[in-house]
């Protein structure tokens, strides 16, 4: 006979991580709320289901990487987004909303950064756009009135 658990175990209360894969999904990251914090800048966005009524809440976190030529060659630019999804996966499942899409997008200390420096930036960005609002409502940041 299999034994249920009675308690849910740590692996279940961790939300999921997706990775955003089309173009589309990062450009309405970039219409959602950001924060620029060390090397890196957060782009956020509450998911919405196409239909309310019949769609279940999709409760993952879907995560994107993005690093321009600004940051250097293909080299410098992998280097770059590894470095961020490894502080990502340690990150987001402590201080993400589960339902969000996050783009995380490379600045040009991103490579240098020491690495207790990088994971306070994601986590001070993270913890900034969960924030709420203040009471002029949410304000476009200034990457969407670009």
């Amino acid at each position: 006979m299999i034994e249920v658990p009675s308690e849910p175990t740590a692996a279940a209360s961790k939300p999921i991580l997706k990775r955003l894969t089309k173009r589309p999904e990062f450009l309405a990251a970039a219409k959602g709320r950001s924060s620029a914090k060390g090397a890196v800048v957060v782009q956020a966005l509450a998911r919405v289901p196409t239909d309310p009524e019949t769609a279940a809440p999709d409760l993952a976190i879907r995560i994107g990487f993005t690093a321009t030529r600004k940051i250097g060659g293909a080299v410098e630019r992998n280097r770059a987004k590894r470095r961020l999804r490894e502080a990502a996966r340690q990150i987001l499942p402590l201080h993400g909303r589960p339902g969000f899409d996050y783009v995380f997008v490379a600045r040009g200390g991103t490579i240098t950064r020491p690495w207790a420096r990088l994971l306070d930036d994601v986590k001070t960005a993270l913890i900034s756009l969960s924030a709420p609002t203040g009471s002029n409502g949410d304000r476009p940041s200034a990457a969407s009135s670009r």
